[in-house]
């Protein structure tokens, strides 16, 4: 971990589950307020010199922290607020940023010990825990639940500003009680860059087999295997094209295994590109965006496949609905349906211009709604306690 050197800056503490959030997910919020005269810290337990340099390119200072993403384990995640209180003591921010649960909860009490003038959490969607208790999975998914719950309702408290990004999470939160409506805030997800996500101009090459792609974290709570299986299902009922899975496997507990989509890769189902560093040129050679996940916050994936002129298919739960406009710009499913799934594919592949028409509003409502410029702003206005310009 880097020595701290005594500024005069103003300095903002931002804390994440994993280092590639940063600059991901915060980088035009981060540049913004870098150019503006702020001491920005990035901290997240999993840099390495690649993370860290482009985390430094936005002209922030990365810092590694112990902090476990996965699991509760109450030794382990005192020994993470022990250490978070000890940086926040060490640097003195005037702000502190988290976003993902524990860099909220944690960083939230650890901030609020150390004096943190202003402390402010976002919930980027509430992810597996809800999923599997909602299901009634089991008593320990129940628990768990429960358990976070109780972790939020201390953490938001303690918090000035609680974000969300999308209205069912909300509403869940504030009308159970666990976030406090005055403190409590929605923004449209994280927003794209249209600059660097311009619309494509090249037309559709005709003899190109329509393409399907699916970008993020392979894990099963955003769909993968129903999009496997529903693939299977276009297939056999005669139709030719591609399918495109970009992304890794994770340590989430919720994460496919690499032998699985291997193997789904080598008998043709799907093609798998690994994790890239830039999702852009597989976006520019495809036609429909597919992410059929069980819950989100607001996927920027979803966003930038619009932005760049796809056309989505999309699963009607939190998260997901407020990106498409069904029958508009795209169309949205039943939740772990891979029959719903294979339909939209297929009514997709025998109208051959619904998707550049559906294309086409996408980018118009990211134009309207999810433009980076716009999102900051709010953001911007979260975090110094002011409103928006």
């Amino acid at each position: 971990m880097p020595a701290v050197a005594p500024t005069t800056e103003p300095a903002i503490i931002f804390l994440s589950g994993y280092a590639e959030a940063h600059y991901r997910f915060r980088g035009d919020l981060i540049a913004q307020l870098v150019g503006e005269g702020w001491r920005v810290y990035a901290l997240a337990p999993d840099y390495d010199a690649a993370k860290e340099a482009r985390v430094i390119e936005l002209g922030a200072i990365p810092m590694t922290i112990s902090l476990e993403r996965n699991g509760l384990s109450l030794v382990r995640d005192m020994r993470s607020l022990v250490a978070l209180y000890r940086v926040f003591r060490r640097i003195r921010p005037a702000i502190f940023f988290g976003y993902f649960i524990k860099p909220v909860i944690y960083g939230a009490i650890a901030a609020w010990l150390a004096r943190v003038p202003r402390r402010v959490v976002m919930v980027a969607g509430l992810g597996f825990v809800f999923i599997d208790a909602d299901r009634g999975t089991s008593a320990k998914a129940r628990v768990l639940k429960a358990v976070v719950n109780s972790l939020y309702w201390l953490a938001f408290r303690l918090s000035h500003r609680v974000i969300f990004q999308n209205p069912d999470d909300f509403e869940l939160m504030v009308k159970s009680g666990v976030a406090p409506r005055d403190r409590a805030m929605l923004v449209d997800g994280s927003g794209v860059n249209l600059d660097r996500f311009p619309l494509r101009t090249t037309p559709r090459d005709a003899q190109r087999r329509l393409t399907f792609i699916w970008v993020g974290r392979l894990l099963r709570e955003k769909g993968v295997v129903e999009l496997v299986e529903a693939t299977k299902i276009v297939r056999e009922q005669g139709f030719d094209v591609e399918v495109l899975l970009v992304g890794g496997v994770d340590s989430n507990p919720g994460s496919l295994t690499e032998a699985t989509v291997q193997g789904w890769h080598e008998a043709g189902v799907i093609t798998w590109t690994g994790k890239v560093d830039d999702v852009r040129p597989y976006l520019a050679q495809s036609d429909v965006f597919v992410l059929p996940s069980y819950r989100e916050g607001l996927p920027r994936s979803t966003q930038e496949a619009m932005a760049i002129g796809l056309a989505v298919i999309t699963t009607d739960v939190p998260g997901c609905r407020e990106t498409v406009v069904d029958g508009v710009n795209g169309m949205l499913v039943p939740v772990r349906s891979a029959p719903a799934i294979a339909d939209a594919m297929i009514r997709y592949a025998r109208e051959p211009g619904l998707a550049t028409q559906h294309a086409a509003a996408g980018r118009a409502l990211v134009e309207r709604k999810f433009d980076v410029r716009v999102i900051n702003r709010h953001m911007r206005a979260a975090l110094i306690g002011s409103q928006p310009t």
